[in-house]
C-alpha cells in the first residue's frame, strides 16, 4: 500500500494529530468508538488520539497508507482514506481515517475522522 507522501496532505495530517489535546481535531466516528470501547475500554478516545500522534510523529507519514477511495457512497465525498496500523496494549490495531481540510496553511484547519478501528 502506498504511503502518504504528498507534502500538503502529510503536513495537514500531522497538524490535525498535533492538536490531539483539543476537541474537534481527531473525531472518532460511531463504528470506531463502538469497537474501541468494547475491545480496549481502559483507553479514552483522547488517549487514542495521543497514541496516533506519537506513532505518526515518531514514524513520519510513511507509516500512514494512502488509499484512493473507490467505495460506492464514499468516493464522491472523499478522494482518499488513510490507514494507520500501530501497536496498542500488545495488539496491532488498524485505524481507518479520513483527512478533511480546506486551508492547508492553517495548522488549526485540518481534522481527522477515525471511521473504523479493529485488529489488524
Amino acid at each position: 500500500m502506498p504511503p502518504l507522501s504528498d507534502p500538503e496532505r502529510s503536513q495537514c495530517y500531522l497538524n490535525a494529530l498535533a492538536n490531539w489535546r483539543y476537541d474537534g481535531f481527531i473525531v472518532f466516528m460511531k463504528d470506531a468508538v463502538r469497537w474501541l470501547r468494547a475491545e480496549l475500554p481502559s483507553y479514552s478516545l483522547r488517549e487514542f488520539g495521543r497514541l496516533l500522534y506519537e506513532h505518526v510523529g515518531a514514524n513520519g507519514c510513511s507509516c500512514v497508507d494512502e488509499q484512493v477511495e473507490t467505495r460506492e457512497g464514499w468516493r464522491d465525498r472523499h478522494q482518499f482514506h488513510h490507514d494507520v496500523r500501530m501497536p496498542v496494549a500488545g495488539r496491532l490495531i488498524y485505524f481507518e481515517t479520513r483527512l478533511i481540510y480546506r486551508h492547508p496553511d492553517d495548522p488549526d484547519d485540518p481534522i481527522i475522522q477515525v471511521v473504523n478501528a479493529h485488529d489488524a
